[in-house]
């Protein structure tokens, strides 16, 4: 597998950023003229001076755990979409629920860029294992196999038995499915004395892809790669044949920001995982997808030069309740920015005598009781509960996107 799905993979860096910053102007004015959500939050805003990722970095970010409440308020997507729903494609229900549009048009989710790159080809008959009731991924991986122009078995979940001779009786070389679903339909298999040999490669997302997975489809001789996405946004970014991060897909421009902000982190920072998409018919601008991840330094050895995520690495809503009260990353998020002199700071929760207690860890250019007494004054402010400020050196909070640490157990 030593090409690509097209050229745009191995263009360099300057010509991506180029590219992506010309069309953004005219996406967000779409966005804002033709989407009721984004005409309000882009109020003010000029679409023509966001040229550059800091200038991007300025709009206000669209949360997903937000998004029940804005359909609930705003049915049916909560003033996000830009057409009607009589134009779209399909209208999918994911759990919350949380309802998504799909727009016509070949490859709308872009899947078709990691199907190709975890080896699918024009011609390969995919067994697609994703479910297709009420939820997109089922779609979404089958129009990109279709871009590709690969024939696909619409198999869903369940019913290993009957997966297990379909596989033996139309030898499918591709599976598309969950990471471990293959697995148990091979066993069956084997149990069945059926034939899954057809199976050679593989593309897995919806969970993750844990070691004893890998190991096992490496024992068979099948090469099984990794895509990470979401329901609202389709594949974000995707593993390739050097299995070194996952690359970003080039339909998309992403964002790792400080949980709980809009404000982006230094590279190599794990943080909340922000994207904008082009998509005209659901434009998510800075949609802010609750997951956590950093950017890997340098470009993939396998020759796709866009820029690569760690993976997944946890979530970044660390809402937690400490007496009774609920407390918000965007609340620490607030006493940061009352105090310019902190950096970075972890709110660890703990217990002792039976009683919840909370200490700021600050990682500060000063210090001193007179700055910690601001901050303790601040964090009462803001979250409505004591707690300890403790001062650490810069560099000593954990790279793990934490900004509550919840010790509780």
């Amino acid at each position: 597998m030593t090409d690509f799905y097209d050229d745009l993979e191995t263009r360099s860096s300057d010509q991506r950023e180029a590219a992506l910053f010309a069309a953004l102007p005219a996406h967000l004015a779409h966005a804002k003229a033709s989407a009721p959500h984004f005409t309000r939050i882009l109020d003010g805003v000029d679409p023509t001076s966001i040229r550059d990722r800091a200038a991007l970095a300025t709009l206000p970010v669209t949360r997903k755990a937000d998004l029940i409440a804005l359909q609930q308020a705003e049915p049916p997507f909560g003033g996000l979409a830009a057409v009607e729903i009589g134009r779209l494609a399909r209208v999918f229900a994911s759990p919350g629920p949380i309802h998504d549009p799909e727009p016509h048009g070949k490859d709308p989710w872009r899947s078709a860029r990691a199907l190709y790159a975890s080896g699918f080809r024009a011609g390969d008959l995919a067994h697609n294992c994703f479910a297709y009731h009420l939820t997109p991924a089922g779609s979404m991986f089958e129009t990109g196999a279709h871009a590709i122009g690969c024939a696909v078995i619409p198999a869903g979940t369940g019913n290993t038995e009957t997966q297990a001779q379909v596989i033996a009786h139309l030898k499918p070389r591709g599976y598309i499915g969950t990471p471990d679903f293959l697995k148990i339909v091979l066993e069956k298999a084997d149990a069945l004395g059926l034939d899954g040999s057809s199976i050679r490669i593989g593309n897995v997302s919806g969970g993750p892809y844990l070691p004893d997975a890998r190991a096992f489809y490496e024992s068979r001789g099948i090469a099984v790669y990794q895509s990470y996405g979401t329901a609202d946004l389709g594949i974000v970014a995707y593993e390739t044949q050097a299995r070194a991060g996952l690359v970003v897909d080039e339909g998309a421009i992403i964002e790792i920001v400080r949980p709980g902000t809009g404000n982006p982190v230094p590279e190599g920072e794990v943080g909340e995982v922000v994207v904008t998409i082009f998509n005209p018919a659901y434009p998510l601008i800075r949609f802010a997808t609750g997951d956590l991840s950093a950017v890997l330094p340098g470009t993939s050895p396998c020759g796709r030069t866009n820029m690569r995520l760690k993976g997944w690495m946890g979530r970044a809503d660390q809402t937690t309740k400490v007496k009774g009260m609920f407390v918000h990353p965007a609340q620490i998020a607030e006493v940061l920015r009352r105090h310019p002199a902190v950096a970075k700071a972890r709110l660890v929760v703990g217990r002792q005598d039976a009683s919840d207690t909370m200490t700021l860890r600050c990682e500060a250019t000063e210090s001193g009781e007179t700055l910690a007494a601001a901050i303790r004054d601040s964090l009462t402010a803001v979250t409505k509960l004591k707690g300890a400020v403790e001062f650490v050196a810069p560099g000593a909070l954990p790279n793990d996107g934490k900004v509550i640490d919840d010790t509780r157990g």
